[in-house]
């Protein structure tokens, strides 16, 4: 299998591919970026929280017009995985209201998104229905 390496800090490969979020040990708010302080509560101080894998689509928009050279249309989404929204894709689905709907429950799913010249390739995720 070729080496792989996530898009984004956040997504983790070692297992089942998985989101890791700082949460601040604080108050309990969680960012996926890397932060000097709590934005909620001005803590300092932060731990690695793994997002469960499954969620609830809780807001989306369908996307027809982007920049040159990104297929449309899509589907943009805020998931809430057990109380941490994500943004994401949804993905593996036709993006339309018949088969995008509020409250649809998603799973995490990764994909390639390119690869380099040695065969390393790039992971990024969206979330796909549960069927």
């Amino acid at each position: 299998m070729a080496k792989q390496i996530p898009l984004v800090d956040y997504l983790s490969l070692d297992g089942e591919p998985h989101l890791v979020a700082n949460e601040c040990t604080g108050c309990g708010a969680r960012y996926f970026d890397r932060r000097n302080a709590c934005a909620s509560c001005s803590g300092t101080d932060f731990r690695k929280a793994t997002i469960p894998t499954e969620g609830e689509l809780r807001a989306f928009t369908i996307v027809s017009f982007a920049a040159p050279g990104i297929p449309v249309p899509f589907a943009a989404g805020v998931v809430d995985c057990g109380g941490t929204s994500v943004r994401a894709n949804v993905i593996n689905t036709d993006p339309d209201p018949d088969h995008v709907t509020l409250g649809m429950k998603v799973r995490l799913a990764t994909y390639v998104v390119g690869a380099d010249t040695e065969g390393t390739e790039a992971i990024g995720f969206g979330f796909e229905p549960l069927t």
